[in-house]
């Protein structure tokens, strides 16, 4: 039984014709998993079509993981299930409260007919190059948190560059990419000038900046402001249980930094929000009770995920910032 049927005066792209054929000839079970298709060769010269033309429906059909190629061998049917239009490549750089809740959002905008393979990197270049390298040419979307990584960009350009998104973090190099990022620069200073007045009181400003996996540009907007309005500052590497000393106010981008401090300043017996300040990173349910509030700043994460489906969707080509805000509770 024919497999392919090309019409002429369809309306009909000739590649989505092939496209449209081999998935009708799946549902009808005329082609079961595992299945040869006809080779591009046969295809062109029985319809008279360009090898391009016939490559573009295989290469489709590859990408949401329908058909698969052996080489010297042709193409075969991977998976009958052709329902799935997009198939999706996620690689976060951990998996995390803050990241689960983007991954939540973004899975339940895109829809029901994609298909989400989500990765992990650990800050790994590796383990960053390798994830990438398998996986070009075997999705239609890419969706990729470069973090701070040296080499990320070389291997993001290795990929179709109409089909990458840039997640969380950016920079001047990705600037051809559509991007949903935090600037984190301009978050921590615009954060920190919201709550100046509550900053005053307090003789010295802290950050907490191991600089492995924290974003860069909070360490120089934290400087630029503390310069700007003639803060006494200092960075640190760790906390590494550290006596604190009345009136610092201590920035925290990591959580465990915040427990290894606030259980210093109980064996200190120092009041929070008076004696010493504390600014959090990343808002959570958790962060409104303890120590009866602890102040963040924070990005909308569900935002980010909702406007990256968004976009992917609709083809956006985009830089969107997400935005920011701090949250002042007890500890200032």
């Amino acid at each position: 039984m024919k497999i392919i049927s090309i019409q002429n005066n369809l309306g009909l792209p000739k590649y989505r014709q092939i496209v449209l054929s081999i998935e009708k000839a799946i549902e009808k079970g005329i082609l079961a998993k595992g299945e040869r298709l006809p080779s591009i060769n046969k295809v062109c010269l029985e319809f008279s079509l360009s090898r391009d033309t016939v490559l573009q429906a295989y290469e489709e059909l590859k990408k949401r993981g329908i058909i698969y190629a052996i080489l010297g061998k042709g193409y075969y049917i991977k998976s009958t299930e052709v329902t799935i239009k997009q198939k999706i490549f996620l690689l976060f750089d951990e998996l995390n409260i803050f990241k689960e809740d983007i991954y939540n959002s973004f899975l339940k905008s895109i829809g029901d007919d994609v298909q989400v393979d989500i990765f992990f990197h650990h800050f790994n270049n590796e383990m960053f190059r390798k994830l990438i390298n398998e996986s070009n040419g075997n999705y239609t979307k890419y969706i990729i948190m470069p973090t701070n990584l040296s080499g990320a960009v070389l291997a993001i350009k290795t990929l179709p560059a109409k089909e990458v998104f840039i997640l969380d973090q950016t920079n001047p190099e990705l600037k051809s990419y559509p991007a949903i990022y935090q600037n984190h620069k301009k978050d921590i200073y615009d954060a920190l000038l919201k709550g100046k007045s509550k900053l005053d009181k307090f003789k010295k400003l802290i950050i907490i900046f191991p600089g492995f996996r924290e974003p860069l540009g909070m360490k120089e907007g934290f400087e630029n402001f503390c310069k700007d309005f003639s803060f006494e500052h200092e960075v640190i590497t760790k906390f590494d249980n550290r006596d604190i000393e009345v009136g610092e106010t201590y920035i925290i981008p990591n959580d465990r930094d915040l427990v290894a401090v606030i259980e210093k300043s109980k064996l200190q017996n120092l009041k929070l929000g008076s004696d010493y300040g504390i600014i959090s990173y990343n808002e959570t349910a958790l962060k409104k009770v303890v120590e009866n509030g602890i102040t963040t700043i924070s990005t909308d994460f569900e935002a980010m995920g909702e406007i990256l489906a968004q976009m992917v969707l609709k083809g956006k080509k985009e830089q969107i910032e997400n935005k920011c805000s701090l949250i002042i509770r007890n500890s200032l």
